[in-house]
């Protein structure tokens, strides 16, 4: 009985007391640029899941870049969007620690406590900044051919920076991901893989995107996995 009191008092209490961890994705403490990811429950992402439509993927014909409007720009609707800084440098803000500056927009270094590989990186603007990169949860790829072309260009535009999509991570993880799905990747570090596919469905979800068969069951295996 003492376990479960505590648990339901850490779950009440968790605004004031620094003691009590929540299960918030991405929950940090340099979110002062607005920059914010809200939590994003199991039970809702087992709901949201059932609901997605399953369909299979259309050509990539047409997808670039582009068609999510200008890479980082802060012209957009979603939290940290007009702010003045750029969507890339928000994110930054939002995932690493010991940064500097400590304010300002331009973060100039920093440290990657990595979500998907485990590691620690660290970061410095430059040559070799690539070490840290921004990933799309739903990779642009991925969302052109599951109801993105749909979408009007602000709207994709808003998913392409929308925070509850973007996380700072490991580059070479980044760039192993690709366009995949969850059924083809799943971040090696298997503790994230349910936060991951919980976005995931998030993001889905909130740009009216499908699902294929396969990646649809592939996110229910995790999502049955999760506590």
């Amino acid at each position: 009985m003492k376990s479960l009191l505590a648990i339901g008092l850490c779950a009440l209490l968790i605004p004031i007391l620094a003691g009590c961890k929540a299960s918030v994705p991405n929950a940090t403490s340099n979110a002062g640029n607005g920059a914010t990811t809200a939590g994003v429950s199991l039970d809702q992402a087992r709901k949201e899941l059932s609901a997605l439509p399953i369909k299979g993927p259309v050509s990539m014909a047409g997808y670039s870049r582009d068609q999510f409007g200008p890479a980082w720009t802060d012209d957009n609707n979603d939290p940290g969007g007009h702010n003045n800084c750029d969507t890339r440098d928000d994110i930054l803000r939002r995932d690493l620690t010991g940064l500097s500056p400590a304010s300002g927009c331009t973060i100039q270094s920093g440290t990657l406590h990595d979500v998907y590989t485990g590691k620690t990186i660290a970061f410095q603007r430059g040559p070799k900044s690539t070490v840290v990169q921004i990933d799309h949860m739903v990779a642009l790829g991925n969302a052109w051919q599951t109801g993105a072309q749909q979408l009007s260009a602000a709207r994709r535009q808003d998913l392409a920076n929308d925070p509850l999509n973007l996380q700072a991570v490991d580059g070479p993880a980044n760039e192993q991901k690709g366009d995949q799905d969850a059924a083809n990747w799943l971040p090696p570090e298997k503790g994230y893989r349910c936060t991951y596919v919980e976005r995931q469905v998030a993001v889905k979800t909130a740009y009216s995107l499908w699902i294929t068969a396969a990646e649809h069951d592939a996110m229910q295996t995790v999502l049955g996995s999760c506590g």
